[in-house]
């Protein structure tokens, strides 16, 4: 079993930047394929970013592209996405996600271990 602890969440100004963090518990890490979703009330949850094994491939949604960086450390069993130029859309509950299959995150409901996700709230 994966557990993931999530944390950096909170409030920020329009332009501004959040780092969140999603630790991860277990001996198997690297062998885990790991993103970031993004949901708000009355809406499906969105992908926003995944990283490979080792974090040599990422691959983001259009919305944040350019201005969102998932990055992991394999050693501290960490990944991070560091949001840049926030916008008030940017607003939402994000949870850190692990799978081993790649394919996994192109549904969210194929996930198969989800972090407790911190508010991010964007004021203009």
């Amino acid at each position: 079993q994966v557990q993931l602890v999530e944390s950096g969440g909170g409030l920020v100004q329009a332009g501004g930047s959040l780092r969140l963090s999603c630790a991860a518990s277990g001996r198997t890490f690297s062998s885990y394929v790991m993103g970031w979703f993004r949901q708000t009330p009355g809406k499906e949850r969105e992908f926003v970013a995944r990283s490979s094994w080792r974090g040599g491939t990422t691959y983001y949604a259009s919305s944040v592209k350019g201005r969102f960086t998932i990055s992991r450390d394999n050693a501290k069993n960490t990944v991070y996405l560091q949001m840049n130029s926030l916008t008030p859309e940017a607003t939402a509950v994000y949870s850190c996600a692990a799978d081993r299959l790649i394919e996994s995150y192109s549904r969210s409901s194929s996930i198969d271990y989800w972090g407790q996700g911190p508010q991010v709230t964007v004021s203009s």
